[in-house]
């Protein structure tokens, strides 16, 4: 029999938990495993092999979990995603859904802000560039720390936020190219008030959503929070950067 279909979702942090919520809404009925992979280096500054052996045994415990596939909630990860094609289950990257969210009508200026590995990847700058258009691209890592420390809105943010985006002025959209972001949406509106803000988070959910259309009932289905780092931390970083409350599990560390 095949089994009951059961989501696994990869982030380093909190970032990947604004996916949950828009799962929340589209299709409540799917289970969901998350693992937030806090307890080790940031995924931004492993070097692609050792992420991808990293991505790959989470994979390999999700699954064993009960995870029928998984997505990389982490444009970092996705970076990597083309390597983890031999993974037990699909795996699926955000990138090619923040490069999908852009219409092609967007002549540009288009932006983009996410952390160090994104940004140098090229992945976004290769795949927006069209004839004429301009790809602004912009390092953010300092935002997410922020965020998963609960200091969005303090002095220190904001200073790094408008900093960061100084050069974006001029963009006709701007990708939030960080699950981070979207929980700070309304800072980067004031501080881009001329620019359509895109979160690629609701075209993957939107299409997670349409795989699973069976699976939207009345009721949340089961939603379990796994880390490999804090269990304190991340349920207090969640609380204070998306407003929900989760019970957080010790994540034994998988096999590589």
């Amino acid at each position: 029999m095949t089994p009951p279909a059961c989501l696994g979702i990869v982030d380093w942090g909190i970032g990947g938990i604004g996916l949950v919520r828009e799962l929340d809404r589209q299709v409540p009925g799917l289970p969901v495993l998350y693992w937030s992979d806090a307890g080790v280096t940031p995924y931004g500054r492993m070097r692609s092999a050792d992420l991808a052996a990293r991505l790959h045994a989470v994979v390999s415990e999700l699954v064993r979990r009960g995870a029928t596939e998984v997505v990389l909630a982490c444009n970092a990860a996705s970076t990597v995603a083309p390597r983890l094609s031999q993974a037990p289950v699909p795996v699926e990257g955000i990138i090619r859904h923040g490069l999908a969210s852009v219409p092609d009508h967007v002549g540009g200026p288009v932006g983009v802000v996410g952390g160090r590995r994104t940004i140098a990847s090229g992945c976004y700058r290769r795949g927006l560039a069209r004839p004429g258009r301009e790809v602004l691209s912009r390092v953010a890592q300092p935002l997410s720390a922020h965020i998963e420390a609960g200091r969005s809105g303090s002095p220190g943010f904001v200073a790094d936020l408008r900093r960061i985006v100084a050069p974006l002025q001029r963009a006709q959209a701007v990708v939030l190219a960080c699950t981070h972001y979207p929980a700070v949406s309304d800072w980067f509106a004031d501080a881009l008030p001329d620019a359509t803000l895109i979160d690629p988070v609701e075209r993957l959910a939107a299409a997670i959503a349409a795989r699973h259309s069976a699976a939207r009932t009345g009721c949340v289905a089961a939603r379990t929070y796994l880390t490999s780092g804090d269990t304190e931390a991340m349920r207090r970083g969640a609380a204070l950067a998306w407003g929900v409350e989760l019970v957080a599990e010790p994540a034994a560390q998988p096999m590589n």
